[in-house]
């Protein structure tokens, strides 16, 4: 059987979901030639997405821990094309890639047509900004490896603006403002606490961090983590303010300025750097794309079998999918976990589909919630309703299970041997012999 007679399995979008499942299925049906399996995405390099904040905080490098999907596809058996999907043509089975182009404007690559026989959306989620006035302008969403180091970029600039100027630092010339204090936001305040200071220390005397340092967390909502158990929300707030992060719950913003936010109670926060981390939504180019149904926040709506409601041969995982949760009344939530868990899932799918058995339906169980604080804590609760019920977790044990989750993830792009000897030589890491990006 020829390359070209394989059953042609695309999976668009290269986050947590979409390279785990690329790698499983090259790993299991592409090494074999059973099918052939191509992952598009508009990056070159994947970084998990839960560690963005810590890029954008500055307390950890990208390059430790970007994968090269290019080098990801040759190691484990599936190809990978870069580009961003604008069109689908279901009658055909056909997706439309854009052009891509370098920074000088050169074209790299033409429009792209590309054939499939199983579609698997997988292009995760974005910010929602909810249509405020002035937050695509002035606020740095932290959505990509990009974004979150053009955050911590002007983060550096502004302290040493600060120094180097001839007047004394003003008030709000080195505030942040964080909007939502959902897990990105209540981390990302943790951690710019401790990396602030750390960048002010080398030799930035002139800035007084008690004095001039000031990092806000705003949330619509009456606490923070809003989405997470009352003692998890409590708990963590304590330990912010105990930080001296000021915590603003029940404050809904109504406008972004260039130099601070505006709340709908008319106060203005003064702010040099605006970030923005409330709420989440698929990409919007998903909205009615081929017909396929979507809700309004654009996620794609999906069968329990991870199918769309309109098209059997296109399915969707991860935070772009709407999936029901029978028995709750809200669907499966964005969150890694259930990303992780959708991916492993359609593995065996995939398996049913190509021997022609009855495809299974996906059951999302919660092990519970974990919040990084940084270096000061790490705190959660663990199994939810694995158990039945939940226990609080807290330090070092709370620390070591967060780790585990990334853990979890890189054992799915590099195998549970090379993952474990990574803990011991970190130099380990897979990395291709050139620079691919």
């Amino acid at each position: 059987m020829t390359d070209g007679s394989l059953r042609h399995i695309v999976i668009v979008g290269g986050g947590a979901s979409g390279l785990e499942l690329a790698t499983k299925l090259g790993d299991s049906l592409g090494r074999h030639k059973h099918a052939r399996i191509t992952l598009i995405d508009r990056s070159r390099t994947h970084i998990w997405k839960p560690l963005l904040h810590s890029i954008a905080a500055g307390s950890m490098r990208r390059s430790q821990h970007e994968l090269n999907y290019m080098a990801q596809g040759h190691w484990h058996h599936f190809r990978y094309r870069n580009g961003e999907m604008t069109r689908l043509d279901r009658d055909n089975k056909q997706i439309t890639l854009a052009p891509t182009f370098d920074e000088e404007g050169r074209q790299i690559s033409p429009e792209r047509h590309i054939s499939y026989d199983t579609l698997i959306m997988a292009v995760g989620s974005v910010t929602n900004d909810f249509g405020t006035p002035g937050a695509k302008q002035y606020a740095v969403p932290l959505e990509t490896p990009e974004q979150a180091s053009r955050f911590h970029r002007r983060l550096v600039n502004a302290c040493v603006r600060a120094q180097n100027q001839d007047a004394p630092v003003r008030p709000g010339q080195l505030y942040v403002a964080i909007i939502g204090a959902g897990a990105t936001g209540t981390e990302l305040a943790a951690e710019l606490h401790h990396t602030a200071r750390a960048i002010i220390a080398y030799g930035l005397d002139k800035i007084n961090p008690e004095r001039d340092l000031r990092i806000v967390l705003i949330e619509a909502a009456e606490r923070v983590l809003p989405a997470l158990p009352e003692r998890i929300s409590a708990s963590t707030k304590d330990l912010l303010v105990k930080l001296g992060v000021e915590v603003r719950t029940g404050a809904r913003v109504a406008e972004v300025l260039p130099d601070g936010v505006k709340l709908a109670s008319g106060e203005i926060i003064p702010s040099e750097l605006v970030v923005w981390s409330a709420g989440v939504q698929a990409p919007a180019f998903l909205a009615n794309i081929g017909g396929l149904e979507t809700n309004r926040i654009h996620q794609l709506a999906v069968r329990p079998t991870l199918q769309t409601t309109r098209d059997d041969s296109i399915f969707a995982i991860g935070d772009c999918a709407a999936c029901p949760r029978p028995g709750f009344p809200q669907n499966v939530p964005p969150r890694a976990q259930a990303a992780h868990q959708q991916s492993d899932f359609m593995v065996k799918q995939i398996g049913h589909l190509l021997a022609g058995r009855p495809l299974a339906e996906f059951i999302y169980r919660d092990f519970g919630s974990l919040v990084s604080l940084g270096k000061y804590s790490t705190i959660g609760s663990l199994m939810g309703s694995l158990i039945g019920s939940s226990f609080l977790v807290e330090g070092y044990f709370a620390r070591l299970m967060y780790r585990s989750l990334y853990k979890m993830h890189e054992a799915a792009l590099h195998g549970r041997i090379r993952t474990l000897f990574g803990l011991v030589t970190p130099s380990a890491r897979p990395a291709p012999t050139v620079k691919l990006h």
